[in-house]
């Protein structure tokens, strides 16, 4: 009788150990094909190089299939905790999508502004609401200074700095 009890003992345990490790497996699996793929997150970055920019002109660059716009800020423009600064230069750098219905603002040089052609509303060069609709200002992409480049999509203490003070999103 003992030994049948010890027997039943013991199959139980390499039951339960082999489904266990089954399990574990499956799991590993699982999470395998939720991650993004090697190609995904390498295209999750763009560098741009910031030296070819010039004031007061609007520079659109891509990441993740959205537009970013790049501006580089002369010095009658005015100073705002949203800019990005490298160097001695200030830039705006952010996502160039209206928070109002997803439009592309159009941006006027002369003017300092970005206006949205679907409802009419209007940013500032700092990328701040100046005239509704836009419930919230233009966003600013998670990025890094590298130097003469900026690095969309990978954060930095910089990023984190305007993120915690409630500036982005």
């Amino acid at each position: 009788m003992a030994v049948k009890k010890e027997r039943r003992n013991f199959l139980g345990l390499a039951l339960g150990g082999f489904t266990t490790l089954g399990g574990i497996a499956a799991l590993g699996a699982a999470k395998r094909t939720w991650d993004p793929l090697p190609s995904v997150m390498a295209a999750g970055f763009s560098v741009i190089d910031l030296s070819v920019t010039k004031p007061n002109v609007l520079y659109v660059a891509k990441w993740r299939g959205k537009p970013i716009f790049i501006l580089k800020k002369t010095p009658d423009m005015e100073k705002n905790p949203r800019e990005v600064i490298v160097g001695d230069s200030r830039y705006l750098i952010c996502i160039g999508i209206c928070t109002h219905l997803g439009c592309i603002p159009s941006y006027f040089p002369k003017q300092h502004k970005f206006i949205c052609a679907c409802h009419g509303g209007q940013y500032d060069s700092n990328g701040e609401v100046t005239k509704l609709p836009p419930p919230l200002p233009l966003y600013i992409p998670p990025f890094k200074i590298d130097g003469q480049k900026v690095i969309i999509g990978e954060s930095s203490p910089e990023f984190q700095k305007l993120k915690a003070a409630g500036l982005t999103a």
